[in-house]
């Protein structure tokens, strides 16, 4: 499960924690990072095609009322070296269970980025941009 980008190997297999979250609307104005301005999470992709991951907003303590942004799913996958689609068979949102979540994937330098397609999130379609570095 290796893709070659621009004469970079990238290997998705391994540990990889979330570093930044950015997302913008469909005219390209910004919009307020998924996860909040201190992401976290952790992704993990095994050579056997299992994944699972959990994302969540960082912050310390959050505005009065304001609910914890959080995610996590697992199940097996296939990377084609651009694509890689999940067939979610655990999740915190009930709605994901039996579904595929799909990620365009490109390597810049030693990160993954991570793009879903456009999707509604938090009331406003978006376009997000996930990046991780793999933990030593």
């Amino acid at each position: 499960m290796t893709a070659n980008v621009d004469g970079i190997a990238g290997d998705i297999v391994g540990t990889w924690r979330l570093v930044e979250t950015k997302a913008h609307d469909d005219a390209g104005t910004p919009l307020a990072a998924p996860y909040g301005p201190k992401p976290m999470g952790l992704v993990i992709f095994q050579a056997d095609g299992r994944m699972m991951a959990v994302l969540c907003d960082g912050q310390p303590t959050l505005p009065p009322d304001a609910p914890r942004p959080f995610m996590s799913y697992a199940g097996n996958y296939t990377f084609d070296g651009t694509t890689l689609v999940t067939r979610v068979d655990a999740s915190s949102d009930a709605s994901r269970i039996g579904g595929e979540q799909v990620r365009q994937v490109r390597f810049e330098r030693a990160r993954l980025l991570l793009n879903p397609p456009r999707r509604l999130f938090a009331g406003m379609m978006q376009h997000q941009e996930l990046t991780w570095e793999r933990v030593a």
